[in-house]
């Protein structure tokens, strides 16, 4: 059984500011996982031109969600939220953030056609050796199916999607809603009931 790592959330005084603690609701030990997965997966198809953060957050959420229909198990365990594009990993920005930090990766801004796109750059390799062989082969599906999409056939896709297109905006997405899922979407094949 996984822990959920929490922090304080009742705002404290600090110098007659409020503030808010920082809290991570990925279980603790799947935060090193979701680091390394991510690496992972810069390192495969970071470097083309269409992967940007939002191609990113959808492999994740394809990665996740899929492993859990697959498996009925969680491969990283985000919580993802229902965004006008797509899924969304609730914690992204603070891990990508503590990953700059740690100096696993760079940020960095470039043009694609018209627009900025905010790309990520591995400065260390992932350590793989927390993945079991089936997770790597999942992840490895996963970046051949949906990497060479743009960040708008991505999207589309992903609005297909009974999870994301069940839960409200700004919402979190039920893993369990992967088991409702159309056959267009679904990754399992199921048994048909008599």
């Amino acid at each position: 059984m996984s822990t959920v790592k929490t922090y304080k959330t009742t705002p404290t005084k600090t110098r007659s500011r409020v503030r808010s603690e920082v809290r991570i609701d990925i279980p603790e030990e799947n935060i090193k996982k979701f680091r390394e997965i991510l690496l992972y997966m810069l390192e495969k198809v970071g470097a083309k031109p269409n992967v940007g953060q939002t191609v990113i957050y959808k492999l994740l959420y394809f990665a996740d969600f899929d492993f859990y229909e697959l498996y009925e198990k969680q491969l990283i365990g985000a919580k993802y939220i229902k965004n006008r594009y797509g899924p969304t990993p609730v914690d992204f920005t603070k891990i990508i953030r503590q990953m700059q930090k740690d100096g696993e990766l760079e940020e960095i801004k470039t043009a694609h056609f018209s627009r900025e796109q905010t790309k990520y750059i591995p400065v260390r390799r992932a350590d793989i050796s927390m993945l079991s062989a089936l997770e790597i082969k999942h992840i490895d599906s996963i970046l051949e199916k949906y990497s060479d999409k743009s960040a708008a056939e991505l999207s589309e896709y992903s609005h297909k999607d009974i999870p994301w297109a069940a839960t409200k905006d700004r919402q979190i997405i039920p893993y369990e809603s992967v088991f409702y899922r159309t056959p267009e979407t679904s990754v399992r094949t199921y048994e048909n009931e008599i």
